[in-house]
């Protein structure tokens, strides 16, 4: 995802502070570096690898689905090497 972001006033200022301070190498690291924080503090995702497999293979299954594809059996996939 990518986004284009303004702050101003006290926003602009900590994420200038946290790069003057030597907390984050630039601004776009402190916003990273907070929303971890927000993750941990708020506990939004559990398990992330967990969430974002999820996501991958609810992608994956949605592209299949448009496509007619199927996925295939263990023995289908692996006959070939047997």
């Amino acid at each position: 995802m990518r986004t284009t972001v303004e702050f101003e006033g006290m926003d602009e200022l900590i994420l200038t502070k946290a790069v003057e301070v030597g907390l984050a190498r630039s601004k776009t690291s402190a916003l990273r570096m907070g929303i971890f924080a927000l993750n941990r503090e708020y506990k939004l995702i559990k398990d992330i690898e967990l969430e974002l497999a999820e996501r991958k293979i609810i992608k994956e299954k949605t592209k299949m689905k448009e496509k007619g594809e199927k996925y295939l059996s263990e023995e289908k996939a692996l006959a070939g090497y047997r």
